[in-house]
């Protein structure tokens, strides 16, 4: 990483379970450019993404979390 990052979260619409919100937050820290990703018990819907800008954006960290089968938007961009 450059020294930069940026933020996004992502708002899942759907109520998960814990265990399938950790498979989607491990899918999405294993991407190219993520820092990390996290869910906190107290807001599950919404994932926490850190990233590189100079290697992914806030629309790819939104691609990989749709890409699970959840709807969700972005907030914060």
């Amino acid at each position: 990483m450059t020294g930069s990052a940026a933020d996004v979260t992502v708002h899942i619409d759907e109520s998960l379970d814990h265990g399938k919100l950790q498979g989607i937050a491990e899918v999405v820290r294993r991407s190219a450019g993520i820092v990390g990703a996290d869910f906190h018990d107290d807001r599950p819907h919404f994932l926490l993404v850190r990233y590189d800008p100079d290697r992914t954006n806030a629309h790819a960290v939104h691609a990989l979390v749709t890409a699970q089968g959840v709807h969700a938007e972005l907030i914060g961009m």
